[in-house]
């Protein structure tokens, strides 16, 4: 796959072409230790990124510094790069100061050994207390931050906030180390677990805390993958904004604790809607796309390609909105050995397979709870408007399941208005939706989990059978009294670009819902099903998803 127009490496490498993507493995990630040590690490001078040090060889010095147990360090300036150590960043040092990355000159990266961790991690049974006018970390448009090891994170703490906001020509990009071939030791290039993800911890309600904790201010949730906590009373706190941004090669399988234990390209550990995730491209993340624990974040403009588990998995209590998101499953060719778990056996892919990226567009849980008392936290009901899932006909190299467009669990509720789901081929008996439990039955039953003018297009539709345990019809739930459509093949629904709704479809026969019955300060009304129209090739988000799939070729 090659990156064109997105950012452009250094000038040692300046051409670069990425493999295409795909595989769902479980793997435990290594810490890399590629410390750089630097005679320019602490520094007397003061300033910020736009105040340049220069350093012992009179080059001017454009990294950031900060101060750690009262020396300034700085990050080493290997032009275009800087290079951070653990000195500067890592997983036993914690962030408490406002803190700066600006945009490098000649496509550099500020490149990192380790996690950056903004506030202190906190868990409130243990004497301590949560700083809620933490340190924000901000990033400006145009700047990449690049990671060497799967263990290096961004975690941003309750109370902390991060700023990173991009533009469309200038986006914020979040990748591996890899992709320059300066950083890539042993020449693969660029590969899904390079890194661990964005991790944020917020105040929202998660029903993983009682009703109990938190009265008593002691929820304290505990973040999967690498622990932190999380959670608290509040649904519309702000844990600030990423917005215009890429996040490639990010996540992981999973890790000691066995599955479920994972990291995701973007975590959101009850996050309240005061936060803004807008215009994001995740890119051949290791597990999910993006994952909910309870919160009432919302999203907007989100792609997600060839992301091996999950694009977007929702629990624990999520009552966000979500509007205009493209997912695409594909395919990777492994560019070195990746080891995991499965079922206790571990396992090697060897450097060249080939496998398919994608299980779940959306994978959808509404309870997480501890079996107490957590009845101050309803079943994770969503609204989700305008939504393509474009998936395979294979099945994930991590864990030999289906591409699927949507997968319901554990009493989950929600609506969707104007989605389009797409399975082109299904020899192989891969099916569009299932439902795991009885439970999430139920709730469609009961029209708590409803579908809206949407198109279901596909040659194989539900998983396990055409009817409820209850004796109903999925079908008939599905196309809810005609509003719906369910199509036998993918024929026809989309453009020839291959991902925008295909407008003058003949094969379509139901009107979109304009949305006007929602909240309108969040969701923009539409003329048209699925994430991206054919008619708006001139809009910002449409030349979004243009570009973003143009990055993966």
């Amino acid at each position: 796959m090659k990156i064109s127009g997105l950012f452009k490496v250094s000038l040692v490498a300046s051409a670069l072409v990425l493999a295409g993507c795909g595989g769902d493995i479980k793997v435990t990630p290594t810490v890399n230790d590629n410390s750089v040590n630097n005679s320019n690490n602490t520094t007397n001078n003061s300033g910020n990124p736009t105040d340049p040090t220069p350093d012992p060889g009179g080059k001017v010095n454009p990294c950031t510094k900060r101060t750690v147990a009262g020396n300034e360090v700085q990050g080493e300036f290997v032009a275009p790069h800087c290079v951070y150590s653990t000195n500067f960043a890592g997983k036993t040092l914690e962030i408490e100061e406002d803190i700066t990355f600006a945009a490098l000159e000649n496509g550099g990266a500020h490149v990192f050994d380790g996690a950056i961790q903004m506030g202190k991690d906190c868990n409130t049974t243990q004497n301590c207390t949560i700083d809620t006018n933490g340190p924000t970390l901000n990033i400006e448009a145009g700047t990449t931050l690049a990671f060497r090891s799967g263990e290096a994170i961004i975690r941003i703490g309750r109370g902390a906030k991060i700023n990173a906001v991009g533009t469309a020509e200038k986006p914020i990009t979040f990748t591996s180390a890899n992709v320059y071939s300066e950083f890539d030791i042993a020449q693969t290039g660029p590969q899904f677990a390079d890194w661990g993800g964005i991790i944020i911890n917020g105040f929202g309600l998660t029903n993983q805390c009682t009703n109990a904790e938190r009265a008593a201010n002691t929820c304290n949730a505990t973040s999967e993958g690498i622990t932190s906590h999380f959670g608290g009373k509040n649904n519309a706190d702000s844990s600030g904004t990423i917005k215009f941004a890429n996040i490639w090669y990010a996540g992981s399988g999973p890790r000691e604790g066995g599955d479920g234990d994972d990291l995701n390209s973007l975590t959101l550990n009850a996050v309240g809607s005061g936060s803004k995730f807008d215009y994001l491209h995740i890119h051949q993340g290791f597990d999910d796309g993006i994952e909910f624990f309870g919160g009432a974040a919302n999203i907007k403009h989100i792609v997600v390609t060839d992301t091996q588990d999950d694009a977007i998995d929702i629990d624990a209590g999520w009552q966000g909105n979500a509007q205009f998101i493209y997912v695409q499953h594909g395919t990777v060719t492994t560019k070195k050995d990746v080891t995991y778990t499965d079922e206790g056996e571990q396992k090697t892919i060897p450097a060249g397979s080939v496998g398919y990226m994608g299980n779940n567009g959306f994978e959808t849980d509404g309870q997480k709870g501890k079996g107490d008392d957590y009845s101050e936290v309803p079943a994770s009901n969503p609204t989700i408007a305008n939504v393509t899932v474009v998936t395979t006909d294979g099945k994930s190299i991590r864990d030999n399941s289906a591409s699927q467009a949507a997968k319901f669990d554990d009493a989950i509720e929600g609506m969707y208005y104007n989605a389009l789901f797409v399975k082109a081929e299904g020899a192989n008996g891969t099916d569009c939706l299932e439902f795991k439990k009885e439970s999430a039955e139920e709730k469609a039953v009961a029209g708590k989990l409803m579908f809206n003018n949407s198109v279901m297009a596909c040659v194989n539709h539900f998983k396990g059978g055409e009817t409820f345990a209850s004796g109903g019809s999925k079908a008939e739930w599905f196309t809810n009294n005609a509003s719906s459509q369910i199509l036998d093949s993918a024929e026809g629904v989309l453009a020839a670009n291959g991902f925008a709704t295909n407008t003058a479809s003949t094969e379509v026969t139901i009107q979109a819902n304009n949305l006007s019955g929602l909240d309108l300060s969040f969701f923009d009304q539409v003329d048209y099903i699925g994430a991206v129209s054919d008619k708006e090739s001139s809009s910002t988000w449409y030349k979004w998803v243009e570009k973003s799939l143009a990055a993966i070729k």
